[in-house]
């Protein structure tokens, strides 16, 4: 029987790198921020609502959500940010569990991974066989955050405080994978994991 994986951590903690590297032992990866991309495309329902609740002004001109514009908003106002996750998430949610029944019916045997920042604070890791967090300290996560987004250390910190701290996401996760060192150490933690993830299959 296929076994659903979490693949969970902060923002900077190096998540997408280790489920590429999943991806690559031959695990079905579901990534749960492309799915939030394409429910807010023009014309789907969620894209409907947000434009009801916040207003034509966080839209380009091309209709499509503005998403730096938006995350400005909601990662400074609790109430907003809660309105915008209560539309995206559960068609968020909905998907991924379309796309495992279609894993699952392709190959009884499959393991798939959700790879989600919001994995715990959203629940949604309650229904998967396993828990992964990738972890790293505060000031590394931030650090690779300026390199790679150019965002500002206050930005950053925002945004780090609307997710739950890792130390606290620990008591929820089976597994850990420790991303303070180079790529080549968290693949050989991946590639260690996989093969007992395979066993549970």
């Amino acid at each position: 029987m296929s076994t659903l994986i979490g693949l969970t951590g902060g923002i900077g903690s190096g998540k997408s790198l280790a489920a590429s590297y999943f991806k690559e032992l031959g695990a079905n990866i579901i990534d749960a921020d492309c799915i939030s991309r394409q429910v807010v495309e023009p014309d789907q329902a969620a894209w409907k609502e947000i434009a009801e609740e916040f207003g034509v002004e966080y839209f380009n001109q091309d209709q499509s959500l503005n998403r730096r514009k938006i995350a400005a908003e909601v990662f400074q106002n609790d109430e907003k940010r809660g309105i915008l996750e209560n539309i995206i998430h559960p068609r968020v949610l909905a998907e991924e569990q379309n796309l495992y029944n279609s894993y699952q019916q392709s190959n009884p045997e499959a393991v798939v991974v959700i790879d989600a920042a919001l994995l715990i604070e959203s629940n949604n890791y309650k229904n998967m066989d396993k828990v992964i967090l990738i972890k790293c300290s505060v000031d590394l996560q931030i650090r690779r955050i300026m390199e790679r987004n150019g965002m500002s250390q206050e930005v950053i910190m925002n945004r780090l405080k609307t997710q739950m701290p890792l130390n606290k996401k620990l008591k929820y996760s089976d597994y850990i994978l420790n991303n303070e060192g180079t790529r080549e150490q968290l693949k050989l933690q991946v590639c260690s994991l996989y093969k007992e993830l395979q066993r549970l299959v």
